[in-house]
C-alpha cells in the first residue's frame, strides 16, 4: 500500500531530493500535499502539478496569486484540458503548512528551515502523524513541547547524523550505549585558526566541501552552529546525556555517526553523501527503499580521517552544550539569535567570527535574566523567547556595525 506524504518545504533542498526518492519509487508513495515559502512559484507549481497534489501551502499571502497562476500554467503546459485534472487547492499564509500538517496522510516530512517549522512539527505530532523530520530547529527550540508528544516510533529523524544512531541503535538497548560519537565534516574551513576566520566571506563560507545544501545551513555548518544544534538534537531524539554525546571531524563524511557501546565495540553508519539515503528512510520507517542512494565503492583503496574539534576556533559546539543543558527557553534564543547573525552576515552587515560571538552575548544575556529558569515551558513562552533573542541580536548588530563605521570614518 502507497504512503500518502505531505512534505514542508518543498522547494528546498531537502524538499527536492524527497521529491527524487518518490519519483524513483512510485510504487511506494503517493505525494499529496506540498509546502513551501513561495519565492520560487514557478518550481512549487511544478512540484505539484507533477504530483497531481491535492494541497498546495504557500507562507507568503503576497505569492498566492503568483502561485496560482503558475498552477494553471503548468497544467496548461502538460496539455491538461478542463476537467481532465483537478488544479490543487491553494492555501496561503503564516498558518499554510501547519494547516498541511493536519492534513489525512501517513508521513508529514518536514524539511522547512528554522524555528517557523515547529508549529508544522507540533501540528503532525497531535494529528498522529508519522513525522519524518529534518527540520531540527523545531525540535531543538520546542524542546520538550515536541518530546512530549511523541509517541513510540512516531518521529523519525532525517538529518544524516540522526539517521545514523537510529540504524546503529537499531534492536540494541540505550542502556548499553557509552557515549554517541556526532561526525563533523568540519566545513570549508576545517584546520584554520579563529584569527584567519576573521575576513572570512559569506562566498567562501557557501563553498561546503561535501554536502549540497541551502544557505542557512551552509554558513551554520561553516561556523559549526549545525553541529551544536545536532549534539543537542541528539540529546533529546535518543535520551543521552550532554557529557555522552561527542563531535568527531570527519571531513569525507562518509560515516555519518557512531555509536559506541559499554563493552567497547562501536557501530559505524557509513555511505557516500547524499540526503536521499535519510530521506527514504524517513519516508519508509522501519522499511529501506532499495536503490535510494549508491553505497560505497569497496572495491577501490579508500581511508577515513578522523580529528577532535578545535574549540577554541569554532566554539559553537560549546556554546550549543550550554543553551541544551540548561534546557527551557535557552535553545530557542541560541537558534533565533544565530538566524539573525546568520542573515546580517550574508548582508554584509557582520563579520563571521561574529555569529557566533554575538549568538553568545545574546545567550548570556538571557541566562542572565532570572525568568530564563521558569520551570513551565509553554508555546507562548517559547515564541516570546524567540522573539526577544530576534530583537536583542539585531541591536548587538547593528551597534557592531555603527561601532565599525565609526572606527573606519575615524
Amino acid at each position: 500500500m502507497r504512503k500518502r506524504v505531505a512534505i514542508l518545504g518543498s522547494t528546498g533542498s531537502i524538499g527536492t531530493q524527497a521529491l527524487e526518492v518518490v519519483e524513483a519509487a512510485p510504487e511506494r508513495f503517493d505525494v499529496v500535499a506540498l509546502a513551501a515559502g513561495g519565492s520560487d512559484p514557478a518550481l512549487l507549481a511544478a512540484q505539484a502539478i507533477r504530483h497531481e497534489v491535492e494541497v498546495v501551502a504557500v507562507a507568503r499571502a503576497t505569492s498566492a496569486q503568483d502561485v496560482q497562476l503558475a498552477l494553471y500554467a503548468e497544467a496548461k503546459r502538460r496539455g491538461w484540458s478542463e476537467g481532465d485534472h483537478r488544479v490543487p487547492r491553494l492555501l496561503a499564509g503564516p498558518d499554510a503548512a501547519t494547516e498541511v500538517a493536519r492534513t489525512d496522510v501517513d508521513v508529514v516530512l518536514n524539511g522547512m528551515t528554522g524555528a517557523v517549522g515547529l508549529e508544522p512539527t507540533l501540528a503532525a505530532l497531535d494529528a498522529g502523524t508519522t513525522l519524518a523530520l529534518a527540520n531540527k530547529e523545531s525540535l531543538i527550540v520546542g524542546g520538550e513541547l515536541v518530546t512530549s508528544r511523541v509517541r513510540p516510533g512516531q518521529l523519525v529523524p532525517v538529518d544524516s547524523e540522526h539517521s545514523a544512531i537510529a540504524q546503529a541503535l537499531r534492536g540494541e538497548r540505550v542502556d548499553d550505549v557509552r557515549r554517541l560519537l556526532v561526525t563533523a565534516s568540519g566545513g570549508p574551513f576545517r584546520g584554520r585558526s579563529r584569527a584567519e576566520l576573521a575576513d572570512v566571506t559569506p562566498e567562501q563560507a557557501m563553498a561546503h566541501p561535501t554536502w549540497d545544501m541551502g544557505p542557512v545551513i551552509t554558513i551554520n555548518s561553516a561556523t559549526l552552529v549545525n553541529k551544536g544544534l545536532e549534539v543537542i538534537e541528539a540529546h533529546l531524539l535518543f535520551g543521552i546525556d550532554f557529557d555522552r554525546i561527542d563531535v568527531v571531524v570527519h571531513p569525507s563524511s562518509v560515516v555519518h555517526s557512531m555509536v559506541e557501546y559499554v563493552d567497547g565495540s562501536t557501530m559505524v553508519q557509513a555511505s557516500p553523501p547524499d540526503m536521499r539515503l535519510p530521506i527514504a528512510l524517513g519516508l519508509a520507517w522501519p522499511e529501506r527503499v532499495p536503490g535510494a542512494a549508491r553505497g560505497c565503492d569497496w572495491t577501490s583503496p579508500t581511508s577515513w580521517e578522523f580529528f577532535p574539534l578545535d574549540e577554541t576556533a569554532f566554539p559553537a559546539v560549546s556554546l550549543a552544550r550550554r543553551a541544551g543543558s540548561f534546557g527551557r527557553t535557552a535553545p530557542a534564543v541560541l537558534n533565533a539569535a544565530n538566524e539573525v547573525c546568520v542573515d546580517a552576515f550574508v548582508a554584509g552587515d557582520l563579520g563571521f567570527l561574529g555569529i557566533v560571538d554575538t549568538v553568545g552575548a545574546v545567550l548570556d544575556e538571557h541566562l542572565r535574566d532570572p525568568d530564563a529558569a521558569h520551570p513551565d515551558l509553554t508555546l507562548e513562552r517559547v515564541l516570546e523567547a524567540d522573539t526577544l533573542a530576534r530583537e536583542r541580536a539585531r541591536a548587538l548588530v547593528e551597534g557592531a556595525s555603527m561601532s565599525a563605521s565609526s572606527g573606519a570614518r575615524a
